[in-house]
């Protein structure tokens, strides 16, 4: 019989601790689990985390191009349209001619992408509230705080997970676990 989240995480903690792990190591562990966790959740949605990331950053950044959200993303090109299309097919995004070039196309979401991404706000939502419930809600404030700092010092781009430099390249793919949440903004 499968464990519940819960269930497996009451027999760890019912475990004496034998050694403390290093702060890396658990944040590796915690980051791989919270990732297949999500993508598990939007599987629900007939989503993989990297559809998640490209509706959102369309929201933020309507008609960004292609090869800007390529750029963005560090998603090899090639890749990226396989991943806009899957999107278009859906009717969650539009290409539209872009006035300044007409050799590229501008991004933006549909009406239904807009629903879409209301749905992954809230499943983003229940999926952090379920993964830290063990913290209060200054630890949560606070723990934020820290990621924060510390992507930053190391360079990540805000918003847009590094799992993405990985789609299109060995051992990457849209499905994978690299990709994990994509940071809710407003009520998405």
């Amino acid at each position: 019989m499968k464990k519940t989240t819960t269930e497996a995480a009451e027999q760890t903690s019912a475990r004496p601790q034998e050694r403390r792990e290093s702060p890396a190591f658990l944040l590796a562990q915690v980051g791989a689990h919270a990732a297949l966790l999500f993508s598990e959740r939007l599987s629900k949605l007939d989503l993989a985390p990297p559809h998640a990331g490209i509706l959102r950053i369309l929201s933020a950044s309507p008609g960004i191009t292609q090869q800007a959200l390529s750029t963005m993303l560090g998603v090899v090109p090639s890749r990226l349209v396989a991943l806009v299309d899957e999107l278009e097919s859906r009717q969650l995004i539009e290409r539209r001619g872009n006035p300044d070039d007409r050799r590229r196309y501008a991004l933006f979401l549909t009406e239904n992408g807009r629903s879409t991404l209301g749905a992954i706000g809230r499943t983003a939502r229940e999926h952090s509230q379920s993964l830290l419930t063990a913290l209060s809600e200054e630890e949560q404030r606070q723990l934020g705080q820290f990621l924060q700092r510390i992507a930053a010092q190391q360079g990540l781009t805000p918003g847009v997970h590094p799992g993405f430099r990985h789609i299109g390249r060995s051992g990457g793919g849209a499905s994978g676990a690299h990709e994990g949440p994509v940071e809710p903004r407003g009520g998405a």
